[in-house]
């Protein structure tokens, strides 16, 4: 029998985490995550890390391994995925990768192309650029510098446009050189799941998450990494909303009225993403024993 690798994706708040252990269970293995954030030890109720109860139920990798402070990218992830994937194959048959980071999973199902760590000091540059020029003057110069990614790149994402520019400075190479677009070759069978739901459902589920997490706590733990608020890996939702209430920017109702809007917002583009994958099968998160015997179908 090959080697599996399980993949079980879908939109924030949705409920991977649930389904996964009961898969994972059922199948007797290990749970590799593939989320962006739930990666760093720092936080914990705005990444929306498994419970303790549910780490217990099933053997987790890469929850809360890394630190904000540390240069982290879905290079770096492909790379020590891969060999823990390698490793825990040698005892096992069937793995899972769990998440809903667009990237890393295709870090690991089809590789990304390796690129340097992020220069801090370009970084700051670009972002004094953009606070004293405006977005516009850093478009210009990536039509200069990377034509190519120009014309394909969400011109109205900064983040998107600083990061194209700072791999374009540092290397002297436009950014679009490092990306060849080719899927890698894995060495084990992948079998991907998606979950989703009504779309009001999944809004739902969105909102109510958010309150209990503000009632969890999430203020404070925002507050115990304000002073780190210019890394990247603190760059998301839930963290910079809260981060414009603490400088005065907005109010405490509105930073999460706007968490929940862009949370909401965040799981349609992860749908929109999944959905170009046509291997791909689709599932409600209540149908758990109906994707176990789908894959157990997929992988005898």
């Amino acid at each position: 029998m090959p080697k599996t690798l399980v993949v079980i994706t879908g939109p924030t708040g949705i409920g991977k985490t649930e389904v996964s252990i009961k898969v994972a269970r059922h199948f007797n293995t290990e749970i590799v995550s593939a989320d962006s954030r739930q990666i760093f030890k720092e936080l914990n109720i705005g990444t929306a890390v498994p419970s303790k109860e549910e780490l217990a139920a099933a053997p987790h990798h890469f929850i809360q391994s890394h630190s904000v402070e540390e240069s982290y990218n879905a290079s770096r992830y492909e790379t020590e995925a891969l060999k823990l994937i390698d490793e825990l194959f040698k005892t096992r048959d069937v793995l899972l990768l769990v998440g809903g980071s667009m990237l890393y999973i295709d870090a690991i199902c089809k590789g990304i192309d390796i690129m340097p760590d992020a220069d801090q000091e370009i970084r700051a540059s670009l972002k004094k650029q953009l606070a004293e020029e405006g977005l516009e003057s850093l478009r210009l110069q990536l039509k200069k510098l990377d034509p190519d990614y120009y014309k394909k790149v969400d011109l109205k994402n900064p983040n998107r446009i600083i990061h194209a520019l700072e791999i374009s400075i540092q290397t002297g190479k436009p950014y679009s050189s490092f990306r060849s677009n080719t899927a890698k070759k894995r060495p084990f069978k992948i079998v991907k799941i998606a979950l989703n739901c009504d779309r009001q459902v999944l809004h739902n589920r969105i909102n109510l998450r958010v309150d209990k997490m503000m009632e969890a706590g999430l203020e404070k733990e925002a507050r115990s990494v304000y002073h780190k608020k210019h890394m990247n890996s603190l760059n998301t939702v839930g963290y910079q909303e809260l981060f414009a209430y603490f400088d005065g920017d907005i109010s405490r109702e509105k930073a999460i009225e706007l968490i929940k809007r862009n949370s909401r917002r965040y799981a349609r583009k992860q749908i929109t993403w999944f959905r170009r994958d046509e291997s791909v099968e689709w599932f409600e998160p209540t149908e758990s024993d109906k994707i176990i015997e789908w894959l157990e179908s997929q992988i005898s």
